[in-house]
């Protein structure tokens, strides 16, 4: 007589875990973190570093203090250490990343539940928080130096210069390669980001939707609305933190969609609030925010777009039926 083995749901089986996920987006972070220290130096690694190390101490602190289970192997408090680092600017003192990633795992992801729970994505928040109490050491730009030991020097970011309605003094190539430009350490180099998205849809992380939809949203937009008259689509699609969070920070699991619709919707939202934040807000950069707006419209959006359950009646017959 044969043994039937009875197991719960689900009884789809996967390779996957939270760690070989979060592994692989460290993996496709590679290239923008490399750029990154070439372009600005021993000082991008040392912040990088601050950062990463802040964040998986933050999150051993606060389940050991309340006798949870420490889950730092899941290196998920590695990711958002390094993303929280990408968008720091190069001249930000140590305490900046420290400050941070303590806001980023404990306000933003563990009061929530820790991962999974959280509502908004972690590093942006670390970020928003970030922007909003030291806005001049968030906002203060310098030109790459590498490792040379020059002094560096402040320069205007290609946003900032666009936001007058001027053309950049970086050619589309620049953007492109992130070279003598200004600019957070990860996001300067949009040829490096989009090699990780690559990486990230080839292994099926993430989904094309989200990432395409948003970025080809502020290219269509830019193309319409400019600034000042001036139209920049190309230099709107390489300049600034778009690629990083587009790639990176919107096809967040826990604060996006899972429905296919609300992919779409969620992604039409980054890319118009983006647009709208560079043309007519009052900061020169609108992607931080425009992702932590449609993260709070989430559940919203998946609220009208649920798809029907396979065998259910409509809401309508049953209440005649009742």
């Amino acid at each position: 007589m044969a043994n039937f083995v009875v197991s719960g749901t689900p009884h789809v089986r996967s390779k996957e875990s939270i760690q070989s996920i979060m592994r692989d987006v460290v993996i496709a972070l590679v290239p923008a973190t490399i750029m990154g220290i070439i372009y600005f130096g021993v000082k991008a690694l040392i912040l990088i570093l601050a950062s990463i190390v802040s964040a998986v101490f933050f999150e051993w602190l606060y389940q050991t203090l309340l006798k949870k289970p420490v889950t730092i192997s899941d290196l998920s408090a590695v990711v958002t250490g390094l993303l929280l680092a990408m968008n720091l600017p190069a001249s930000a003192p140590i305490w900046v990343p420290v400050v941070g990633s303590a806001f980023a795992i404990i306000f933003a992801k563990q009061l929530f539940g820790g991962l999974g729970q959280n509502f908004i994505n972690p590093a942006l928040a670390g970020r928003a928080f970030l922007l909003a109490s030291y806005p001049t050491e968030m906002t203060t730009w310098t030109a790459p130096t590498g490792f040379s030991g020059a002094d560096a020097v402040a320069v205007a970011t290609p946003l900032a210069q666009m936001k007058t309605g001027a053309f950049p003094d970086a050619s589309i190539a620049d953007l492109a390669l992130g070279t003598n430009i200004g600019g957070c350490i990860g996001e300067t180099c949009a040829v490096a980001l989009i090699i990780g998205g690559i990486y990230l849809l080839y292994k099926h992380v993430i989904s094309w939707k989200i990432p395409v939809i948003y970025i080809a949203t502020v290219f269509v937009l830019s193309a319409l609305i400019g600034r000042h008259g001036v139209r920049m689509p190309v230099h709107e699609m390489f300049a600034g933190g778009l690629m990083l969070g587009a790639f990176f920070m919107a096809t967040d699991y826990a604060s996006s969609p899972v429905t296919p619709k609300g992919q779409v919707i969620f992604a039409l939202g980054c890319g118009l609030l983006t647009t709208l934040i560079r043309a007519f807000g009052g900061y020169p950069e609108g992607v931080s925010y425009s992702i932590l707006i449609m993260n709070l419209c989430v559940p919203l959006i998946e609220r009208f777009t649920e798809p029907t359950i396979f065998g259910a009646l409509p809401k309508v017959k049953e209440a005649k039926k009742a």
